[in-house]
């Protein structure tokens, strides 16, 4: 790749904000940013002259397909690809795309995830374009960002709730900033996300030798190797020149498409690594990690290598995640989160700061099921990632803000401090007013929230829901006061002082990682819902039906089915986990020890040949040790295969997901000891798959 060639690439495949400026009529270009400023549909005039022109720039970079590019609740994107081929007689065909076809399609839905939403028989469903985002071309076909329903009007995707959430977030953030006065003049507030993307690179050989990498993206099976990521070298260290040459790969993919791939590097676990992008409009940043992911896994092809989302394939290291970088700003530029130089006397930042932690304590349930999946289940708590106890970091400056609030009392700001090296070469600077916590699930990080109980493999979709939806129920409660009150900065004094002394307990600075704030937060009365299972019923609690309900996010209905396709795929991909260790044992791991078994035995008949006399206790205690936690593996392969059919049997998704969880799972825990064992004591030109120490350094 020449440098000379990057300028040329940026957004080159994306139906952008300077394309269509180029492209359109300016009455067709200044109408369809009115649409979408004041939130309103387009019309039929301006959807044909976007179509003619978005289908001729499609062409002209080699397009010849068009697709209503969707997430559906499988987790993933969906795409049906329809060519602009139409035929106009005589054997004649001319490339054509109508407004209409650019506004709707009519995939099959009906073998798409609905929760009881609708029945198998009823197969149809809408894609509609969503204008708020922008088309790209990916493998000649161009992508139409689209929403998808069935028939029934039913939110059957990912996108609808989160443009739905939006909507809300905009609406009562402006309630509030009109009683403020909005000095500013602003008509519109967004959310925006930077979504931080952690994943593994290893070798597509070794990856294609792992059953269970292959089926279910991480190992379930592996001995700890010699070396881990004891020696901490591993992170920010020197990027090796095959994950080099995948990284300078995948920008150019991403940069095509707009999405501003900035920072990489190496991160803690060996063969492990991230990668974050430029912040965007929370729509658009979830639209481009989607991509993300996918593009990532396919220049990884190119490259021979394996690329893992799993958030915790390999025992024993850390595992993945996906920061989610939240703020919310107007269109005037001003970011709400901004403590400005003097946070105690911002009125406007402490009125959103309240908010957000008025929600995070009131929604904690919420905010965990948003991260749920059997997937991360794995990795929350595994001190590397933070606990399945939600809390809220606020650092130094602002705890003492808040603290002084509660406490009635007077803020006394800290003396910004320099930072001093030692080394008089060295410049000096300014010192941030509070470290990080890395520990904290959801730290308010300078002018912005991380949420980082995300999982890697997640969509970025759910968790901003529940944070844009939590944060305009607050904010919708807070303007109800500041409407009908005689004086509002009072109001919003009594509001902030009200709140911080009412939801201060979900607050926490210290190490969430330790022992002791589990029992602190069980004393403050915060939920620990360590599994799936155990966070998914938050779904159908009332108090967070109604919220969404009142803010048009989700329907009762619409909320059941979630409960129901959460549940669904935790039990599906439990049973996939289990029937692939049973396939493991079976035809690999059992053959390979017995084999390596009857070598002993061989080895030892040899010896007696040659005389009685000569010591075996090496070949014996081994033998003797293999034996014994083979029988042990069988037993536990056996019981394994028979709690598996008493799950066939349960119908109940409810009752199977507990099931999963504490029977199966600890089934496949068992048996993974033993396999484990064996492992450790079998030779390894013996072993049938490649090792933790293979694979964590399989790329150089």
């Amino acid at each position: 790749m020449g440098t000379t060639n990057i300028p040329g690439i940026f957004g080159s495949l994306v139906f952008n904000e300077e394309v269509m400026h180029e492209k359109l009529p300016k009455e067709i270009y200044d109408a369809l940013n009115k649409c979408i400023e004041d939130n309103k549909p387009l019309t039929f005039e301006i959807a044909q002259s976007v179509a003619s022109c978005m289908k001729s720039w499609a062409v002209e970079k080699g397009a010849t397909h068009y697709t209503h590019w969707f997430q559906p609740m499988t987790g993933i994107t969906a795409e049906k690809h329809d060519s602009f081929i139409t035929p106009v007689g005589e054997g004649k065909i001319i490339m054509d795309f109508s407004g209409k076809e650019l506004i709707q399609s009519e995939p099959d839905a009906s073998s798409f995830p609905s929760g009881g939403l609708r029945a198998t028989f009823e197969a149809r469903g809408y894609t509609a374009w969503d204008p708020t985002s922008y088309a790209f071309i990916k493998d000649r076909t161009l992508c139409i960002p689209s929403i998808f329903c069935s028939y029934g009007g039913q939110v059957l995707d990912k996108k609808t709730p989160l443009l739905r959430s939006l909507q809300a977030l905009n609406k009562q953030s402006l309630r509030v900033l009109n009683c403020l006065g909005n000095e500013t003049g602003a008509t519109h507030v967004d959310a925006f996300v930077g979504g931080e993307q952690e994943y593994f690179l290893i070798d597509r050989d070794l990856y294609n030798k792992r059953e269970d990498l292959r089926l279910c993206g991480r190992t379930l099976f592996g001995a700890r190797p010699p070396k881990g990521q004891e020696m901490e070298d591993h992170y920010f260290g020197t990027i090796k020149p095959r994950v080099k040459a995948f990284m300078d790969d995948l920008d150019v993919e991403l940069w095509k498409l707009g999405i501003y791939a900035k920072t990489e590097h190496n991160e803690a676990a060996p063969a492990q690594h991230e990668l974050a992008p430029i912040y965007a409009l929370a729509n658009t940043a979830t639209d481009q990690n989607q991509l993300t992911m996918e593009i990532m896994k396919t220049v990884a092809i190119r490259h021979n290598l394996a690329c893992l989302i799993h958030e915790k394939p390999f025992a024993g290291i850390n595992g993945s995640g996906k920061h989610n970088n939240w703020s919310v700003s107007t269109n005037t530029g001003v970011n709400l989160f901004d403590p400005g130089k003097a946070p105690a006397e911002n009125t406007q930042f402490l009125l959103f700061l309240s908010a957000v932690i008025k929600g995070v304590d009131e929604y904690q349930d919420l905010l965990r099921v948003s991260a749920a999946s059997p997937s991360n289940d794995h990795r929350l708590g595994g001190n590397e990632a933070p606990p399945a106890i939600v809390s809220l970091y606020l650092g130094d400056e602002l705890g003492a803000v808040v603290d002084a609030i509660e406490n009635d009392e007077k803020f006394e700001a800290a003396e910004k401090k320099v930072m001093k090296s030692g080394v008089k070469v060295i410049p000096r600077f300014d010192k941030d007013t509070s470290d990080r916590n890395r520990t904290s699930p959801f730290a308010f990080t300078g002018n912005k929230f991380e949420f980082r109980m995300v999982g890697s493999s997640a969509s970025l979709s759910t968790p901003n829901v529940v944070l844009n939806t939590m944060l305009a129920e607050e904010l919708s409660q807070f303007a109800d006061r500041l409407e009908n009150c005689d004086d509002v900065e009072i109001e919003s004094w009594n509001i902030i002082s009200e709140t911080l002394k009412e939801h201060g307990r979900i607050v926490f600075n210290g190490n969430n990682y330790s022992d002791e704030w589990v029992e602190e937060a069980k004393r403050r009365g915060l939920v620990n819902l360590k599994t799936t299972a155990d966070a998914v019923p938050a779904y159908l609690d009332e108090k967070n039906i109604e919220l969404f309900a009142k803010h048009k996010i989700y329907t009762r209905e619409e909320l059941e089915s979630r409960y129901e396709i959460t549940l669904e795929t935790y039990c599906k991909s439990m049973h996939i986990e289990a029937v692939t260790m049973l396939d493991m044992v079976k035809k690999d791991i059992t053959p390979a020890v017995c084999k390596y078994m009857g070598v002993l035995a061989n080895t030892i008949n040899s010896k007696h040949q040659v005389s009685k006399n000569l010591p075996c206790k090496l070949e014996s205690d081994l033998l003797e040790k293999l034996s014994n936690n083979a029988d042990k593996l069988d037993e536990a392969s056996k019981k394994l295969a028979d709690d598996i059919v008493k799950a066939d049997k349960i119908s109940d998704v409810t009752e199977l997901s507990c099931y999963y969880r504490d029977t199966i799972l600890e089934d496949m825990e068992t048996l993974r000891t033993y396999a484990d064992i064996l492992e450790s004591n079998t030779a390894s030109v013996y072993w049938p798959y490649p090792t933790y120490t293979d694979l964590l350094n399989s790329v150089v």
